[in-house]
């Protein structure tokens, strides 16, 4: 995909639902390494189905360890003991930390010869520390790029030493690497760790994964660790991947934010993963929060405004970022510190996130290692940034920026793919427990009547009303004033960006000046079917369109509000009436109104209109996919207006 890709999240009202977790990342690795290390068959079940996962499968597959895929996110490895069957290969591990770390570790003390290397910004990802200590064990790896980082030369080695010191306060997966690699030494290995440990339920997993794979480690405090020699890695024959922590943080986080409950199913009190004390960070917030060994819920606080907090983040550094996100929706200036480890991340998070929520309207600071997030004046004054927000390649930015939907403005989140990496059916699964303000959307051909019902729909239910046919009528009269052409696309999608349009009661306003009767007028109209035939006009009135969208709700009219501005609309209606009863109308219209007016000419019009609308190249007038017909012809405006109304209240007691 291209950077350009995008995806539109409506501004949310409400959420509420079940979300059942993919497994995690960091187990899923864990698991497939250790089990490859292992003697004997280990069927591993729930794997996470992701690119670090698939990078990790590619790798032991080239290693020449056997994979069986079972289908259901399940696989069966048949272990090596320790001894991978190709001594030469070369590994390309795309992004992944969570499988270059470790498989660094063990292809070192392996007795191989290897090339590791990946994306551009994996070779930006430090990797210096690991490598010192590995070498200190007699490790031979030599580096291919710049001094400390990938890509790396692993080449043969006569292993000796039984004590090696790491760096802590870099990243854990160094220690990670470390540990579940030196089963393989031979001998027994002390590892002493220099500065303070971050990160450390992450180094809680690795070990309860190793000790589910028969190799026990002896833990003095954070401070050392000591691998005993003459233990190998055992199968335990099946193994489950629970739910991601990490990933459950967004769908709690909804919850506390719109109002809940949102429960997330597979990780739970009884995890071994530290991000499941996200769940108390967000309580801090004021969240309700439940849970149980297999399950956690959130629903927003009592009185619907979570509450600013300081926190050291040290035991929850990725899901910290989630709570970055929902400082939005806190009464004060949160500050989360002890998260050093995001500036070595998929990209620096750190200096991500502070430039993403300034995108958003919030007030920013940042240092080596906190940021402090003051949000904007309400929840309303949240913003979505016309350019979107970028994402880095980083999936986890992706994610958590979802929350800022709630904001009452949408977002626009740029490369939504890379949640690939961990989730990737996160953006449908986040739809299924969010509730978006409502759109109603009544589409069709001129004069039908549709806004007319529109707007008292939106009467009658409180809503806000867009009249996107006046969009183009206030267009085409903005460029006559300022004599620019009807066939002029690029000045005329210039002038779309730039104009000042809005709509209070019956009431239209352009650039300040209230809009009368000059913008129903045949002139106007025809000008308006002209340039909406217009590609550019078309794209550049889109986010103007889609700004109405507000709570509580929105009505809107035109020709393409079902198919293209508004596809997730509540209510898809196409109005429509014989090209005689449009003409009909249209001369009482007119004539109401003191103007002069010719019913065949008006029925010539209409029809040629309605040719015009239906072969344009560009959302053609069609009757969307899922609306329901509305036929106005033996109607008067009260009894199409009530039928309107019956079939979304009937669609809201569903």
């Amino acid at each position: 995909m291209t950077q350009h890709e995008s995806i539109d999240l409506p501004p949310l009202l409400s959420a509420h639902g079940t979300v059942r977790l993919p497994g995690s990342k960091s187990i899923s690795n864990r698991v497939l390494l250790l089990a490859a290390l292992a003697e004997g068959t280990t069927t591993v079940r729930d794997l996470l189905h992701s690119d670090d996962t698939e990078r990790m499968l590619d790798a032991l597959r080239i290693l020449g360890v056997r994979v069986e895929s079972l289908g259901d996110n399940a696989y069966r490895i048949t272990g090596c003991g320790g001894n991978f069957p190709n001594k030469d290969a070369k590994l390309f591990l795309g992004n992944a930390g969570t499988a270059f770390r470790p498989l660094t570790a063990a292809l070192a003390l392996s007795g191989g010869s290897y090339e590791l290397s990946g994306v551009p910004r994996m070779h930006e990802r430090p990797i210096g520390d690991l490598v010192d200590a590995l070498r200190q064990l007699g490790a031979n790896i030599r580096y291919l790029g710049n001094e400390g980082f990938p890509p790396l030369q692993i080449s043969p080695a006569k292993l000796a030493g039984d004590i090696v010191e790491v760096r802590g306060d870099v990243s854990s997966q160094f220690l990670t690497g470390l540990l579940m690699a030196l089963p393989l030494a031979g001998q027994t290995v002390r590892v002493e760790v220099v500065g303070e440990l971050i990160s450390k339920p992450y180094i809680e997993i690795t070990l309860a994964m190793m000790a589910r794979f028969d190799v026990r480690v002896e833990r003095h405090e954070w401070r050392s660790f000591v691998v005993f020699g003459s233990q190998n890695y055992v199968s335990p024959q099946e193994i489950y991947v629970e739910g991601d922590a990490s990933s459950a943080s967004y769908f709690l986080a909804a919850g506390a934010i719109g109002g809940g409950p949102v429960k997330v199913e597979g990780v739970g009190n009884a995890s071994v993963q530290g991000d499941k004390r996200f769940m108390d960070a967000l309580g801090e917030m004021g969240a309700l929060i439940d849970h149980g060994p297999n399950w956690m819920e959130a629903r927003g606080p009592a009185n619907g405004k979570l509450k600013a907090i300081d926190l050291d983040c040290n035991h929850i550094p990725d899901a910290a970022m989630t709570l970055a996100v929902a400082a939005l929706f806190a009464d004060g200036t949160t500050t989360l510190r002890n998260i050093a480890s995001w500036r070595v991340k998929e990209t620096d998070r750190i200096a991500a996130m502070a430039t993403e929520l300034r995108k958003v309207g919030a007030t920013v600071e940042e240092g080596a290692d906190f940021i402090r997030i003051m949000p904007p004046a309400s929840r309303s004054s949240i913003l979505n940034p016309q350019s979107g927000i970028d994402t880095y390649d980083d999936h986890r930015m992706a994610m958590c920026f979802s929350l800022a939907a709630f904001g009452g403005a949408g977002v626009r989140i740029n490369d939504p793919k890379c949640v690939a990496k961990t989730f990737p059916e996160y953006f449908a699964e986040f739809a299924k427990v969010t509730q978006a303000v409502p759109v109603i959307a009544i589409d069709g051909p001129s004069a039908s009547g549709k806004g007319t019902v529109a707007q008292r729909v939106a009467t009658a239910l409180g809503m806000h009303y867009l009249d996107s046919g006046a969009l183009y009528r206030l267009l085409g009269l903005a460029a006559q004033k300022r004599g620019i052409a009807l066939e002029a696309e690029d000045q005329l999608a210039e002038l779309a960006g730039q104009v000042d349009i809005r709509f209070e009661g019956e009431d239209i306003w352009l650039d300040g000046a209230k809009v009368g009767d000059e913008l129903r007028t045949e002139e106007a109209g025809s000008a308006a079917s002209k340039i909406a035939a217009l590609p550019k006009v078309r794209a550049a009135l889109l986010d103007k369109q889609r700004a109405f969208r507000r709570a509580p709700g929105l009505v809107a009219d035109g020709r393409d509000m079902a198919s293209v501005v508004f596809p997730d609309s509540a209510l898809k209606i196409f109005l429509t009436a014989s090209a005689e009863a449009r003409a009909e109308r249209r001369y009482k219209q007119l004539k109401e109104k003191g103007m002069s007016a010719n019913i065949a000419a008006l029925l010539q019009d209409i029809q040629a209109r309605d040719k015009r609308d239906t072969q344009r190249s560009v959302a053609p007038l069609q009757q969307a996919q899922g609306a329901s017909l509305l036929d106005t012809t033996p109607l008067n405006i009260e009894q199409a207006v009530q039928e309107v109304l019956s079939r979304y209240r009937a669609l809201e007691s569903k």
